[in-house]
């Protein structure tokens, strides 16, 4: 919902997240379509979609890699949440933000 890049204060994340653009189902069907398009029982295409889902989503999709990254601040257990966003709403209590000025105003169209 919000990143680093979106200049959020604080990004945690469940260990049961998943943090990428899209799903591991959608993303293998396009990375792998020629391979898809190649098997024809459905068996093994049906466990070859399993098997690269799970690759996608430790490689890509697991939050560690993003704490690894840097797009989120911590990955805490959901019985800890509340106590992280109190501690976190504290310590942004008293910040204050200040912007660049702005180079041109607003002109009344």
């Amino acid at each position: 919902m919000g990143s680093k890049q979106l200049r959020t204060d604080i990004n945690y994340a469940w260990p049961t997240a998943e943090i990428a653009v899209m799903g591991a189902r959608g993303a293998v069907e396009i990375i792998e379509a020629k391979r898809l398009a190649q098997i024809t029982d459905e068996e093994e295409r049906k466990k070859f979609i399993e098997e690269k889902e799970k690759e996608y989503r430790e490689k890509f999709a697991s939050p560690y890699q993003a704490a690894r990254y840097g797009y989120i601040d911590d990955i805490i257990e959901p019985r800890n949440t509340r106590f992280r966003i109190i501690r976190a709403l504290q310590a942004l209590a008293t910040k204050k933000q200040t912007l660049p000025p702005k180079k041109h105003s607003n002109l009344p169209l």
